[in-house]
């Protein structure tokens, strides 16, 4: 008697795949198979017999006795068997009829194909709700408003798409169905190939954390490519993606940058898109690599499976030409990348073997002479240099240029120097090139037609290396280290006993230096006699600030008055505060002031805020503070909790990180000190979720 595996124990997971029915059927059901031509019933039927796949076809057409000279069903229960896949191509409102009966038979997978669903309003919402209802738990669905799927490597084509994709190793997920057959239609003029070809629709029920965690599992998928409207469920997302990424390159384009774009793609799909620079964060965390040019989705497939992972984002350039140099270099640097500075003993091998004119830098013109040895000199002194990470070989044919030859020589080069650096290579030019970009694809050394397109796939690499290294960075939080979480827990719950959506001042301050964060001695005053008292103990000069209930930009309403060095100022700076209030929003708003010392810093003012965001939950942000903040612009988003090493990322994605280094005669600030801030702060958001927003601006370091 065979026995399932046990999933708790299934380690290597040798059991099926909740999915497999619907990538590997035994048998397949097409409900709406027709014979009328063009329609999306007859498409797909005919697709699925003149691609055998290795399993039985049904069309289910109750007006027909046979369809396309198969024989038709009434209905999926009066079939001889229980398909293992459904294919359901009729007019929405009857797909939740169709469903049931699918429960009820015990198919295991169905492709809804039929649109008409959210993306139409509330009544395609309310059909969706019923689909949901009857398959939770007992039938895995794909769509609806979808192309299909094609598994290449069985001849699977559940899809109403003209053609089948070729037979390779990338796994395609896309959101929208015409993007496919796009990239179905360029895939075969490249000679791309596919493991799985997947058109996921409005993700009903089968999601990127569904098919990433399927893909991730098939031997035959090397590298997973994604084109994104919608992320749908976040955490499953992120989950999936963290287990898969170090494994395998998980490659996303993901639509809705700008404004315009987001609210196309939500009308689209029916779905929120997010923030995009939360998205950005989320994926830098879970090791996704994000392009902005569907080009790269497979470019950047390509070089990932044929190439090592920097180290670093140094790249050594050698070119016969000046010109494809400094564009490979411009290229480079604005994909995040530097070029590398070669070793003086580098550069000593270089001169020796090159002629008296070659550039004495990088990139290394070899000038325009340059015949195959002379590359193969110039790229194998390159390679053995500690200080570059990748090397990029541009060749031009000019007069003298031999690019077969060429391409040759760096092939036998590169293979016989053992380097770990990824190489490639640029041949530009048309068909005086072709032998010799096929020398080198077939070698694993991947092209391309322009040195600049070749410099941002290496900045794509390393960003992709980078993001990994995060991976193996787990952040715990602390249970103690001083943090008094009962004192936070008693000011929410008496702020939510009050009814008051926002925190005082003192009690913001309050709740962060109960996580061991340093804040400005405050004193409340609800009187100009009480602030004088507070001014007298605490030592002038004072500053005086609104005590709200509900306003939290004081300077708007004229409610911080600085520098005060007597009694007497204060009592005219608390006049003034309370007039200002009571003209500009109400007196209703005032409730006393906030009296602090005056703190002059020679330093700089930063910001670290959190906020909830309605896909990812609290989400950090870090940056150039102040009153200018919306100004500069000058800030990075982080998932939590962190830890040292990631807080330090969160800091160098910011310009002001530079300047934090240490600039121009100034000391560098105590970036340790400032890692381990950012820490408690992420720990205090991450364990506080009835925190909605919580901003310190200015941040003095």
């Amino acid at each position: 008697m065979l026995s399932c595996p046990d999933p708790v124990t299934d380690l290597w997971k040798t059991g099926s795949h909740p999915l497999e029915a619907i990538f590997a059927p035994r048998s397949v059901a097409v409900v709406g198979a027709t014979e009328r031509p063009g329609s999306v019933g007859r498409t797909v039927l005919w697709n699925l017999i003149s691609h055998p796949f290795g399993g039985t076809v049904y069309p289910i057409n109750p007006k027909r006795r046979n369809v396309l000279g198969i024989q038709a069903f009434d209905r999926i229960a009066s079939l001889p068997e229980a398909p293992d896949l459904a294919i359901i191509a009729i007019p929405a409102p009857g797909v939740p009829a169709v469903v049931q009966e699918c429960v009820d038979v015990g198919v295991k997978g169905a492709i809804i194909l039929s649109a008409g669903f959210k993306e139409i309003g509330a009544e395609g919402i309310e059909l969706e709700r019923q689909i949901q209802a009857i398959a939770a738990g007992r039938l895995r669905l794909i769509g609806p408003n979808c192309l299909g799927v094609q598994n290449p490597l069985t001849g699977l084509n559940a899809t109403f798409a003209s053609q089948v994709a070729r037979r390779g190793n990338v796994g395609f997920i896309s959101q929208s169905g015409a993007l496919c057959t796009s990239i179905l239609d360029w895939s075969l003029r490249e000679n791309v190939g596919f493991s799985a070809f997947i058109s996921l629709g409005s993700m009903l029920d089968v999601g990127w954390g569904d098919l990433i965690d399927y893909l991730g599992d098939d031997p035959h998928t090397h590298s997973i490519v994604i084109y994104m409207e919608s992320i749908g469920d976040a955490r499953a997302f992120l989950s999936a993606a963290r287990e898969v990424a170090l494994s395998k390159p998980i490659i996303v384009i993901k639509a809705g940058r700008t404004e315009a774009a987001a609210q196309a793609a939500a009308s689209h799909t029916g779905s929120l898109t997010g923030s995009d620079a939360v998205l950005d964060a989320a994926f830098r965390r879970c090791g996704v690599l994000r392009v902005d040019h569907i080009e790269e989705l497979f470019d950047a497939a390509e070089v990932l499976a044929k190439q090592p992972r920097p180290r670093g984002d140094r790249l050594s350039i050698i070119t016969n030409a000046g010109g494809p140099g400094v564009l490979a270099t411009d290229a480079l640097i604005r994909a995040g990348g530097t070029l590398a500075e070669l070793s003086a003993a580098r550069v000593d091998a270089l001169s020796g073997a090159l002629p008296a004119h070659w550039s004495h830098g990088n990139p290394v013109d070899i000038l325009g002479d340059a015949e195959p040895a002379r590359f193969a000199q110039a790229l194998k002194t390159t390679l053995a240099d500690p200080n570059s990470d990748g090397c990029l070989v541009v060749l031009t044919p000019q007069a003298m240029t031999d690019p077969t030859a060429t391409a040759q020589a760096v092939v036998e080069t590169w293979q016989a120097s053992g380097s770990t650096q990824p190489i490639l290579a640029s041949w530009m030019g048309g068909a005086e090139v072709d032998a010799g970009e096929d020398i080198l694809n077939r070698a694993g050394i991947p092209t391309y037609r322009y040195s600049d397109q070749a410099a941002r796939l290496f900045g794509l690499l390393w960003q992709h290396s980078y993001a990994l290294k995060a991976l193996y960075e787990t952040p715990t939080l602390t249970t103690n280290h001083g943090i008094d979480r009962a004192k936070v827990a008693a000011i929410l719950q008496a702020a939510q006993a009050e009814a008051r959506p926002v925190l005082t001042e003192a009690d913001s301050k309050a709740v962060l230096a109960a996580y061991g964060i340093p804040v400005v001695p405050t004193q409340v005053a609800a009187t100009i006699e009480e602030a004088i008292a507070a001014a007298d103990s605490i030592g002038y000069p004072v500053v005086l600030k609104l005590y709200s209930h509900t306003l939290t930009h004081k300077t708007d309403v004229g409610g911080v008055q600085l520098n005060l060095d007597s009694s007497h100022a204060v009592r005219r700076a608390f006049d003034r505060i309370c007039t200002s209030v009571a003209e500009k929003a109400g007196a209703e708003h005032f409730q006393g002031v906030t009296v602090q010392p005056m703190i002059r810093v020679d330093g700089y003012e930063l910001i670290l805020g959190s906020s909830q965001d309605p896909q990812f939950g609290p989400v950090l942000l870090f940056g150039t503070g102040g009153q200018l903040v919306e100004v500069f612009q000058d800030s990075a988003i982080a998932l939590p909790p962190l830890n040292s090493t990631l807080a330090r990322r969160l800091m160098e994605q910011t310009r002001i990180h530079h300047a934090l280094q240490g600039v121009r005669g100034r000391k560098a600030v105590d970036l340790d000190a400032l890692e381990q801030l950012l820490v408690r702060f992420s720990q205090l958001v991450a364990e506080q979720p009835g925190i909605a927003a919580i901003d310190i601006n200015p941040l003095l370091v």
